[in-house]
């Protein structure tokens, strides 16, 4: 069983939208869990991770202050809220489980699409 992101969308510069990752439970209570995203023509980027604990936050400078990651227990889902978005934060968005606490990726769901444009 695969992550599964959704919620994303056709947003104007300066908007809101909050991406949503169903995580498999296995991976929910082991492992870290991020987001990566990709634009056409560029190389996937990081975006947010949360550390399998869920205590620690971790986010790419160019969305620190405007993107929060944050959990659900109770539906094993890993949320990416994005404030203040700009045209450069348009892509493929994907979330991801860690090995435990390592930075190795061992699942990756498909993604959803940002579109931020007026």
């Amino acid at each position: 069983v695969q992550l599964q992101a959704s919620g994303g969308g056709l947003v104007q510069p300066g908007g809101s939208l909050r991406l949503s990752c169903a995580v498999p439970g296995r991976i929910f209570r082991d492992s870290a869990v991020g987001w990566f995203r990709q634009s056409p023509g560029k190389e996937r980027e990081f975006v947010a991770r949360i550390n399998r604990s869920h205590t620690r936050k971790d986010y790419s400078d160019s969305v620190k202050g405007r993107f929060t990651i944050s959990t659900d227990n109770a539906k094993n889902t890993v949320y990416l809220q994005m404030n203040s978005l700009k045209p450069e934060d348009t892509a493929v968005y994907s979330c991801v489980g860690y090995r435990g606490s390592s930075s190795i990726v061992i699942s990756r769901g498909q993604g959803t699409l940002v579109t931020v444009s007026s």
